[in-house]
């Protein structure tokens, strides 16, 4: 057997105490891991009867900072991008003479559009644009012709870390290092949270964010209560009615926050995260409270899975999410565990496919009559 080459991370070598010493990983006290998470069955693929996919994950309900439904586990998870709405309860008050599409773009993963770039460019002077850090990107979702010079301006995240530029500059906060954790901007952010989670809330790890912004861990239950907050405090700043304001800026076309944004006609506000999150503050009598529901996906992103999950827990609410674009010759059945029990019947009435499904899953007649 030939031996492996020398490798910067071999132990002893300079800087390799920051890779992980196994391929197997390790277990730390107090951090489950997604082997150790009790995960439960959300949505399942039928072809013809039978389970071909199952998609894990968790679902938390959260009312007046109690937990009112809790399913798949209270996983430990990074709440990335939709945590932007809280991110700008930071500056809301400083970023108040912006018109609503650049309000709105600073909470927004979009696209990467025309509009989208328009807004987010208007946030700041043009002499300050080489002060963002997003990542070179080009357009999340493209169509026509397709862009192939990445831009910082097309990174799905440019409008939140324009708006963060500019709340520094009002504040009188340095901008060199605003993606840091130790920038003041991440310490209010912190302060933010805990707000609601409890002023002796710390998060059990940070970690640096797609965007180079820094991410807090937070648990399904923890996110669920800080939306459940989101409802509860909408009058206390602009974020609400900035995003039910303009759908279409939150992310784009056919993408699953801005979808929901319409159907909720101003009672829900719904916000994406990588990696596979979709957080849903909604307004509703049943809870005067406020009502958070997070949506975890246990492999990650997974926008037509999660898409039926949210129309089912929106759908027992009263609130109309069409179905996403069926499935190739599948159907798609819900896990009665992602509502609470007492909305079980409601959930009976919210069939997963539509009157203009084909049925490509099976043959429209009795083969086996003509087998001997």
């Amino acid at each position: 057997m030939t031996s492996r080459p020398p490798s910067a991370t071999d132990g002893g070598r300079p800087g390799s105490a920051v890779y992980p010493t196994s391929p197997l990983g390790v277990s730390e006290a107090g951090i489950a891991t997604g082997r150790e998470v009790a995960w439960e069955p959300l949505v399942d693929y039928r072809r013809n009867g039978i389970s071909e996919t199952t998609i894990h994950g968790a679902v938390a309900w959260a009312s007046g900072g109690e937990i009112v439904h809790s399913f798949g586990g209270n996983v430990l998870c990074y709440g990335r991008s939709m945590m932007k709405p809280l991110t700008m309860k930071i500056f809301a008050a400083d970023l108040e003479d912006l018109d609503w599409s650049a309000r709105a773009i600073s909470v927004a993963s979009h696209n990467g559009d025309t509009e989208h770039v328009a807004a987010a460019q208007s946030i700041l002077a043009e002499q300050e644009w080489g002060l963002m850090q997003t990542p070179l990107d080009v357009p999340l979702v493209q169509f026509g012709r397709q862009v192939r010079r990445p831009r910082r301006w097309y990174h799905c995240c440019s409008g939140e870390h324009a708006a963060i530029l500019r709340g520094c500059r009002i504040k009188g906060w340095d901008r060199v290092g605003y993606t840091l954790p130790q920038h003041p901007m991440f310490r209010a952010y912190l302060d933010v949270l805990r707000r609601t989670l409890g002023p002796d809330w710390e998060p059990a790890r940070v970690a640096r964010d797609g965007c180079g912004l820094p991410t807090a861990s937070n648990t399904v239950d923890e996110l669920a209560r800080l939306y459940a907050a989101l409802a509860a405090q909408r009058d206390e700043d602009w974020i609400w009615e900035a995003m039910t304001r303009n759908p279409d800026l939150i992310g784009g076309f056919n993408r699953l926050d801005s979808t929901i944004l319409k159907a909720g006609e101003g009672s829900v506000v719904a916000k994406e995260g990588a990696d596979g999150l979709l957080g849903l503050s909604v307004v509703h009598p049943d809870y005067p409270d406020g009502l958070g529901i997070v949506i975890k996906i246990a492999h990650g992103w997974n926008p037509q899975a999660t898409w039926y999950i949210a129309r089912a827990c929106l759908g027992v609410l009263g609130f109309d999410l069409r179905n996403p674009y069926p499935l190739h010759r599948q159907k798609a059945f819900i896990v009665p565990g992602v509502v609470p029990p007492d909305r079980l019947e409601a959930l009976e009435q919210i069939p997963t496919w539509d009157e203009w499904d084909p049925d490509d899953d099976r043959w429209y007649y009795k083969w086996e009559r003509y087998i001997e």
